[in-house]
């Protein structure tokens, strides 16, 4: 058994070597930032055994003592929000193309802080015998989905050497690389459906002759334009406002359908606040505010994101048929507002309404006094729940599209479909 292990160290790669290189980089953000490339000095640290043998297949280490860019003075990064990847090149006996990749871990970088990038790690299996160099190269830096791409602007010479003994039996020109990690998978979503059992009200309906006080709104695409920290961004997203009646007043209640969304980071509880202004119109005018909660718990990076219904009240400032469709949606999120407002209107709900004191702004009050309070779905059945064009919602829902500058990336949460 002894002797068997003393082979087994005899074969075995030798001690790990550790070397800096320094080298002049150019860091290109996502065109969508509007920001200029960015000029700066990379340092990198590669380690890897000083002596290995053919058939081996050894771990390199790509530690960055220093990256290209500061954090940007627009937001702080949160804690496990970037992950580099990258190239390592072997020359020399033996060519190839090593894939480089650290995990998303990161402490929380403030605004105009130094960017701190995870070690990334690769394997090289060795093929030939001789001297093999390695070269730190191209580099990306994910942020919320999107890659800042940085590259050498001069030659960059060898950070680490192998020593490989043996003889080769596989032809130098083919070298096996493994990539370091392995892909993550994507939460498998399903299809919204949302039945409605309640009965569709007329603009005649009144208490005394049908009960009715659900009254269940249409699903309507409204296309946005999305004022964020950095600039515009369009999205649509399916909305439906439904209203209870509560006395002389409608309880709101305001869905995005398929809304859902994997969040690309960890964030933190109480962190992001979604609002919006309904807009009445009709026989009535003016906005009622309606807003969902905060996040109650953090979400870990990879878990789905769900879109809070947005709730508030609306106390009818005039008689007669008032229609509400979805209007100015804002969103705050890690200290950052977005602003969407819609490019076209649509109705999702009609309400047949008295004027309350102290209403919504009141419109002209001297339409249809006689009506009582009642509704009816603007589209004169059961709420409609089918999919469209733009039922994926690619940039809108609990950011609404919000784009937001991290380290010289930007990010924009991408969602997926949940059951309602």
């Amino acid at each position: 058994m002894l002797g068997g292990a003393g082979i087994l160290v005899g074969v075995a790669a030798g001690p790990a070597q550790a070397a800096e290189v320094s080298y002049a980089t150019r860091c290109v953000p996502p065109a969508a930032s509007g920001l200029d490339p960015v000029e700066g000095t990379t340092k990198v640290e590669i380690t890897a055994p000083a002596t290995a043998r053919v058939g081996d297949e050894v771990t390199v280490v790509w530690k960055f003592t220093q990256a290209a860019s500061k954090n940007p003075d627009l937001i702080d990064l949160p804690a496990n929000s970037v992950q580099p990847s990258g190239t390592l090149k072997a020359a020399g006996a033996q060519t190839a193309d090593l894939a480089m990749q650290g995990p998303r871990e990161n402490p929380a970088i403030p605004k105009g802080g130094a960017m701190v990038l995870s070690d990334m790690k690769g394997t090289l299996k060795l093929t030939t015998p001789g001297e093999v160099t390695l070269t730190p190269d191209a580099y990306s830096i994910n942020a919320f989905s999107t890659d800042t791409k940085c590259a050498p602007t001069q030659t960059v010479g060898p950070a680490a050497t192998i020593e490989v003994t043996g003889s080769s039996t596989t032809p130098s020109s083919t070298p096996t690389t493994t990539p370091s990690t392995t892909p993550s998978t994507t939460p498998t979503t399903t299809p919204s459906t949302t039945p409605s059992t309640q009965p569709t009200g007329s603009s005649s309906a009144s208490p005394s002759d049908s009960g009715q006080t659900d009254f269940p709104g249409k699903e309507v695409s409204v296309p946005y334009a999305c004022k964020t920290p950095i600039g515009d961004k369009n999205a649509t997203s399916p909305v439906q406002i439904d209203a209870k009646k509560n006395g002389g007043s409608f309880d709101l209640t305001v869905q995005f359908k398929k809304s859902v969304m994997d969040s690309p980071a960890d964030i933190p509880a109480d962190s992001v606040k979604p609002s919006m202004e309904v807009a009445l119109g009709g026989s009535d005018k003016g906005t009622v505010h309606v807003e969902g909660p905060t996040n109650s718990q953090a979400i870990k990076s990879g878990d789905p994101i769900e879109i809070p219904d947005l709730t508030g009240t609306y106390k009818p400032g005039a008689s007669g048929q008032s229609t509400l469709s979805p209007g100015v949606l804002t969103i705050k999120a890690l200290g950052t507002t977005t602003t969407c407002t819609p490019t076209k209107s649509e109705v999702s709900l009609t309400l047949d309404t008295t004027q309350q004191a102290g209403g919504a702004s009141g419109g002209d009050s001297s339409g249809s006094s006689g009506s009582s309070s009642g509704g009816t779905s603007s589209s004169g059945g059961l709420a409609q729940t089918g999919a469209d064009d733009h039922g994926t919602l690619r940039a809108l829902g609990l950011v609404a599209g919000t784009v937001i500058l991290l380290g010289g990336a930007i990010f924009t949460f991408m969602p997926h479909r949940r059951t309602r």
